[in-house]
C-alpha cells in the first residue's frame, strides 16, 4: 500500500511540474530564481534525510521532485521573474545561512529541521511576489504539490521529524501559494 501511495505521489509530482515547466516556457510563469535555488538545496537535503532516517519508498517522491526542482531553478535564471527587491535578497542570504549549522551537525534530523526551516524562508519571496502579482504563477503546481506531500506522508515508512517535517511544511505553503494565486486579484507592479 505505501509503495502504491508512493507512486501515486510520485505520478502527482510529475503532472504537477512537467506543466508548470512549459507553462515557463509559454512564459504564462515567472518562477522567482531565488526561491528554486533554495528549494533545490532543500530537496536534496531533505530527500536524503528522509532515506537515512527510514522513510523508505516515501523518499521517491520527493528524490523526483528534486529532479524538476533543479530544472526549474535553471529555466528561472533565463524565464524567471525579474523585478526582484532588496528584501528578496535577505532572505535568500537567510536561508542559505541555514546551511553552516547543516554543515557542522550532519544529524539529518537536525539537518531537515534547518533546511526546511530555510524553505519557509525562501518561500516568502515567491509568497510576496505571488501575493501583489498573482498571475504570474499557476495553481496547478502548488495545488498537486499539496495532495503530493499528503500522499508521500502517508507512504513514508517511518515517521520522524527528519521523514515528516517537509510535507507538513509544504502542505501549508503550497496551500497558501494555491489560495494567493486563485482568490487575489492582480496589483499594479511596484
Amino acid at each position: 500500500m505505501k509503495l502504491t501511495l508512493a507512486l501515486i505521489a510520485t505520478a502527482i509530482a510529475i503532472a504537477g511540474n512537467v506543466p508548470y515547466l512549459y507553462d515557463i516556457l509559454k512564459k504564462r510563469v515567472q518562477p522567482h530564481p531565488y526561491t528554486w535555488l533554495v528549494w533545490s538545496i532543500v530537496s536534496c537535503v531533505t530527500f536524503f534525510g528522509q532515506w537515512v532516517k527510514g522513510g523508505g519508498v516515501g523518499a521517491i517522491p520527493t528524490g523526483v521532485s528534486e529532479l524538476f526542482t533543479i530544472i526549474i531553478f535553471f529555466f528561472s535564471l533565463r524565464y524567471g521573474f525579474k523585478n526582484i527587491v532588496r528584501t528578496d535578497t535577505y532572505f535568500l542570504i537567510i536561508a542559505l545561512l541555514g546551511l553552516i549549522p547543516w554543515a557542522i551537525t550532519k544529524d539529518p534530523t537536525i539537518s531537515v529541521i534547518i533546511v526546511v526551516s530555510m524553505d519557509v524562508v525562501a518561500f516568502i519571496p515567491t509568497l510576496r511576489k505571488t501575493w501583489r502579482h498573482p498571475r504570474t504563477e499557476t495553481p496547478l503546481l502548488f495545488s498537486m504539490n499539496v495532495l503530493r506531500h499528503i500522499l508521500t506522508l502517508f507512504s513514508l515508512e517511518a515517521y520522524n521529524i527528519a521523514t515528516t517535517l517537509h510535507s507538513v511544511a509544504m502542505i501549508v505553503t503550497n496551500t497558501l501559494m494555491t489560495g494567493f494565486i486563485i482568490f487575489k486579484k492582480e496589483k499594479p507592479i511596484a
